[in-house]
């Protein structure tokens, strides 16, 4: 069996072995977001370093062997995932050229993009994610929103705002802000801060208190009323609220 082969049999088999492949990947992505995550938050260190290493010749490997096996390869490089990932590994390499480091930590949030990849995987492989898909979707939606407001603040006023030297001061900003709580204690400085300030006001705050209802309203299961055509009902519904015809919805029982 030839390399391209031995990738496809690995990436797109439905083996138990090419499972435990897959298995072995999702991991390796949910760990790598969450060390993107906690590092953007510490000191420049040694350890980082040799990390960010690692892990870029692991993804630079998966990058590779996922052209390898796309069918469409013209494609491959316009897909928004695909060019996140291009870009976090880019980064990963320019830590040893670049001095800006703190920087660099904050465009790896682009790595949350994954996470949309991960959960179609999950959906496909087990009931629970796949029962609470929309609740799951809405909270890595809230994170990915709020992570990615956090890195334009950041790196919009590290070097111009004494308020605002860490990654936690601007995750400290954006989150009073769009809760609304906003003490005060932490400003954007400058025109430009001045103005991603009220974009985050005008736009992030309705986007996020609507991620949160989303997150925080009753759950409803997908079922298509024949008659009237609405699509979400209670779990235990026996009439839809619509129209009031009697619907058939699938349960696993008690």
């Amino acid at each position: 069996m030839n390399l391209k082969a031995t990738l496809r049999h690995l990436y797109l088999g439905h083996d138990p072995a090419s499972e435990r492949f897959r298995y072995g990947l999702m991991t390796f992505d949910i760990v790598t977001i969450c060390f993107f995550i906690v590092s953007s938050m510490l000191p420049d260190a040694r350890w980082i370093l040799l990390l960010d290493a690692v892990i870029g010749v692991v993804l630079l490997a998966d990058f590779w062997a996922r052209y390898v096996v796309a069918t469409k390869k013209s494609r491959y490089f316009l897909n928004l995932v695909t060019l996140a990932d291009l870009l976090v590994i880019l980064t990963l390499f320019a830590a040893a050229f670049v001095e800006n480091l703190a920087f660099l930590r904050v465009l790896r949030a682009l790595r949350l993009i994954r996470s949309y990849h991960v959960l179609r995987d999950l959906r496909d492989r087990f009931k629970f994610f796949k029962r609470n898909e929309e609740i799951i979707q809405s909270i890595i939606n809230l994170v990915v929103f709020v992570f990615v407001i956090t890195a334009l603040v950041f790196v919009f006023q590290v070097h111009v705002n004494p308020d605002i030297t860490t990654y936690v001061d601007a995750l400290y900003f954006t989150v009073t802000t769009l809760t609304t709580t906003g003490f005060g204690d932490v400003t954007l400085k400058g025109s430009g801060g001045r103005l991603l300030a009220v974009i985050i006001m005008v736009f992030g705050v309705a986007l996020f208190l609507r991620l949160l209802q989303t997150i925080f309203r009753p759950a409803k299961v997908r079922y298509e009323c024949p008659d009237c055509g609405l699509k979400r009902h209670d779990p235990d519904a026996v009439h839809c609220k619509h129209c009031g015809r009697t619907i058939h919805i699938e349960t696993e029982g008690e």
